[in-house]
């Protein structure tokens, strides 16, 4: 059964496609094409931003998620963007000459680099989340009820198995009060 254009505009809250399965080729196919399109949409507003400042979509993702896991090791950075340690020198270099990211030796290994994000990063930080939060906001309460712990799963389950866990436990700590973070990984060490 071909999903007509039409038919995307016209679903209820929660429908993706009139279609008789989930997963038919069509279907499937217009799930990448909306995948596309929402994601152009979701990080062109931020990007509109960034060019004021010479920045780009990497600069975005490092200081997401450097403000979200204060004190993050470059290391960890590395594994979570999946980018070479060139690619991110030439970023953070031009974060922390420019005073939105502050990098401190680590207490027990000096080696480590440890990132934070400083008020100058903060403020861009909170803007470009604002546009991105307005947007999912928008699109969740369009969706209806359950939207977004559907959308929860859905995303997830996007996610390769092996990054699951990973995945899992720093959202899990980004939703914890900071005086809860810092018990949990007192557990941890132990």
């Amino acid at each position: 059964m071909k999903t007509e254009p039409s038919d995307l505009l016209q679903t209820t809250p929660g429908m993706v496609a009139k279609s008789a399965s989930p997963h038919d080729r069509d279907t499937l196919l217009a799930c990448i094409e909306l995948l596309f399109f929402a994601y152009r949409d979701f990080i062109g507003d931020p990007d509109t931003v960034l060019e004021r400042y010479g920045f780009g979509r990497a600069h975005h993702r490092v200081l997401h998620f450097v403000s979200r896991n204060p004190g993050l090791r470059v290391a960890d950075l590395l594994d979570i963007l999946r980018i070479t340690k060139q690619s991110l020198a030439r970023v953070l270099k031009q974060l922390v000459d420019e005073g939105y990211i502050v990098q401190e030796a680590g207490r027990t290994d000096r080696r480590e680099r440890h990132l934070h994000v400083t008020e100058k990063g903060i403020t861009l930080t909170n803007q470009l989340a604002e546009l991105q939060m307005s947007r999912i906001r928008k699109a969740l309460t369009t969706a209806g009820p359950q939207a977004d712990e559907t959308l929860r799963r859905f995303l997830f389950a996007m996610i390769g198995d092996e990054q699951k866990p990973y995945v899992a436990r720093m959202i899990d700590n980004a939703l914890l009060p900071p005086h809860r973070a810092q018990v949990d990984q007192s557990r941890e060490a132990c």
